[in-house]
């Protein structure tokens, strides 16, 4: 617990009640016209059930690989539980702040590619049973987000390294 950071709480405390909203807007939509697909479930066991999806991004420092395949996992259990319901709205921002995480906190190529393979299972996932966006539509757009956010993620990545580097050297002087 140590090498959690307020700032992880915030973005845990963010996911978590966007989560919360979200399956609160499931429940109350019901059988909405507009929708793609229509809920399979208005049960209020969604809300406590998708915290287990938000939560982990808690530990993204400690092992973001890890943290990627538990949520991927906590989502794909959520969708096999409830069916078809809109996770779109967090799930998406929730796979690019993972994308980001695995960028600046993962150590070794292979744990990056072990994230990284995380996400892009969480996001079809996701998007295979989700009421208000479908596969085929967003996945083109989620996978070059997450890329983005990676990529976002490298650069603070490198440049905090440059920045130790020189403190380093400084050290052993």
């Amino acid at each position: 617990m140590k090498q959690i950071r307020p700032l992880d709480y915030v973005l845990a405390a963010l996911m978590s009640a966007g989560g919360v909203f979200l399956m609160v807007e499931n429940i109350v939509a019901g059988d909405d016209s507009s929708l793609i697909h229509p809920v399979d479930t208005t049960s209020w066991l969604i809300v406590p059930a998708f915290l287990l999806v938000t939560i982990p991004i808690l530990w993204r420092r400690q092992n973001a690989a890890v943290v990627t395949w538990v949520t991927a996992a906590a989502a794909a259990g959520h969708v096999l539980a409830f069916g078809w319901l809109t996770r779109c709205g967090v799930v998406l921002p929730l796979a690019f702040a993972l994308s980001y995480a695995i960028a600046r906190f993962a150590r070794g190529r292979r744990d990056h590619l072990i994230g990284l393979a995380g996400v892009v299972v969480l996001l079809v996932v996701i998007l295979l049973r989700d009421s208000s966006a479908d596969l085929a539509g967003a996945l083109p757009i989620a996978l070059p987000g997450a890329a983005l956010f990676y990529g976002a993620g490298l650069l603070v990545q490198n440049r905090v390294s440059k920045k130790q580097q020189p403190e380093a050297v400084r050290a052993t002087v």
